[in-house]
């Protein structure tokens, strides 16, 4: 999962970095790999700043003011598979044709193809292993077709409707061409976010144009008439005029309902639904399947959320019970997401790093601890178990989302189907997996109906993590096997052994 942006200020004195940093800031909850900031000045320019870390440590005062010019594209980004490099930081740039940089939330799933076709074909030269860079090179391909000296929108929306064809998998993304403007585009399911909006100008006249992966940036930024980019649409903002267009519709639509279920803010709003409001909708629903498993029996006394993604759902889910919420953890925020940690070990250390279980709270007390969902179960076990350490009697565990069974192909590092918890096992096993005295998962049409119902005309989601449909379609199990050898935590560990490729760095 991955955080993009791009802006272009109207007043072009003014300097967009600022911005684009705060944007990244925004949006450091979907990517703690990595970041960067591309921007364009005088005469077409780019400057580039990126590399490996949090925001924070990437972007220095004095790197940032290197980054002149009123627009830029910016990425935060954590790895989809593999080992992370510093070469692998986006945006990334191609000087032919015309300067293009480009930020991309997601993956493809025909990856290999359009390598073989980049190396044999269009005789382009790709620097590293991820496929952003191959989504770039796709639409550098295409606009070098025309053969022009400058280009035009018509020309852009062509380039990208080759794109749509030959690029499949999930995209978000956002470019920049040197000298002209800011682009962004949708994959035609729209599996991952990306919204619009713009504002009157800080200074003087016009308007300053955003794009964002989540409406939360353009709303602190305060920019207005935000709305969502259309599934296969194309945006683009040139220093003259906004020209968009939708180049494919689907018949049905498929958003990621795991960005409700865990990575979007619960203060942004993705596809028209408000991602808190479809939590603590969970939440109603996750009761539900308590008490219609419990029944006499329930002897709960407490409700405890596991900070942060499910704290709207375990509030609800208390209410709705009529048990006592609590704060039962106390969070240390200065470390990053264990679910997005590389390397097993890693992420159990980092949970007691990261959690303090608080004795009162626990103490003689049957516990219903909640959670967004269970993926590897190494947080959960350790969790569960940091209760009992404090003198809990009994801990049961609840998931806002169903068992995840299966990988996932769309820009989320699930890790292999072996090391998923839930895969092949029933929840009574997940359950004795983890230490729990039960554990409860939310039914699968109860968790796209908490969803769905603040968007009606969304009819579906891609629920792939939970059933195995791949909604675009063409994810083989060749495909599959290649996706689980890179993505285990042993592979992992063996790549780092090995060292990485060296590429080319064009850092700050």
């Amino acid at each position: 999962m991955c955080g993009i942006s791009a802006l272009l200020l109207a007043d072009p004195s003014q300097a967009a970095v600022s911005e684009l940093l705060e944007s990244l800031g925004l949006l450091q909850h979907r990517g703690q790999d990595a970041a960067g900031i591309v921007t364009c000045g005088h005469k077409g320019r780019l400057f580039q700043c990126k590399g490996n870390g949090m925001v924070r440590d990437v972007f220095t005062p004095q790197r940032l003011m290197a980054l002149t010019g009123n627009m830029g594209v910016a990425h935060v980004r954590y790895p989809t598979a593999g080992t992370p490099a510093d070469s692998e930081a986006q945006p990334f740039y191609v000087n032919s044709p015309y300067g293009i940089v480009m930020g991309h939330n997601g993956n493809l799933t025909n990856d290999s193809e359009l390598r073989h076709f980049l190396d044999y074909d269009a005789h382009r030269h790709i620097n590293t292993d991820s496929d952003s860079e191959l989504l770039l090179n796709i639409f550098a391909n295409n606009l070098q077709k025309t053969g022009k000296f400058r280009i035009n929108e018509q020309d852009i929306f062509t380039a990208i409707q080759g794109l749509f064809r030959e690029c499949q998998g999930a995209y978000a993304a956002t470019a920049m061409l040197a000298g002209f403007g800011i682009i962004g585009f949708r994959d035609p399911h729209g599996i991952r976010p990306l919204v619009f909006g713009r504002r009157k100008a800080l200074k003087g006249a016009g308007y300053d144009y955003m794009f964002a992966s989540e409406s939360v940036v353009l709303d602190a930024l305060d920019f207005t008439d935000i709305e969502d980019v259309q599934p296969g649409e194309v945006i683009i903002v040139s220093k003259y005029a906004v020209t968009r267009r939708r180049l494919v519709v689907e018949e049905q639509i498929t958003p990621c309902v795991f960005e409700y279920v865990y990575f979007a803010r619960p203060d942004s709003t993705i596809d028209g639904i408000p991602v808190y409001n479809a939590r603590l909708d969970m939440g109603v629903k996750l009761a539900r399947k308590v008490r219609q498993v419990m029944g006499d029996a329930m002897d709960i006394d407490v409700v405890i959320p596991v900070p942060d993604t499910s704290r709207a759902a375990a509030l609800q889910l208390s209410h709705e019970l009529g048990l006592p919420y609590r704060e039962g953890f106390n969070k240390n925020r200065y470390i990053g997401r264990t679910f997005i940690m590389p390397g097993q070990e890693m992420r159990r250390k980092n949970v007691r790093r990261k959690l303090n279980a608080m004795p009162t709270e626990f103490k003689d007390l049957n516990v219903l601890l909640v959670d967004d969902s269970i993926v590897r179960g190494t947080t959960s076990q350790e969790i569960i178990q940091m209760a009992r350490d404090v003198g809990a009697r009994k801990v049961y565990f609840a998931s806002a989302a169903p068992a995840i069974r299966f990988p996932n192909v769309y820009g989320i590092d699930m890790p292999s189907t072996t090391e998923l918890v839930a895969a092949g096992h029933s929840d009574a096993d997940v359950a004795a997996a983890i230490g729990a005295d039960h554990v409860f998962f939310q039914d699968l049409a109860d968790l796209v109906d908490s969803c769905r119902k603040f968007n009606p005309r969304i009819k579906a989601f891609d629920t792939s993590v939970f059933d195995g449909k791949y909604v675009t379609g063409n994810v083989s199990q060749e495909y599959l096997a290649k996706l689980e050898a890179r993505r285990s935590d042993s592979a992992k560990q063996k790549q780092s052994a090995d060292g990485e490729v060296i590429g080319l760095h064009n850092y700050q």
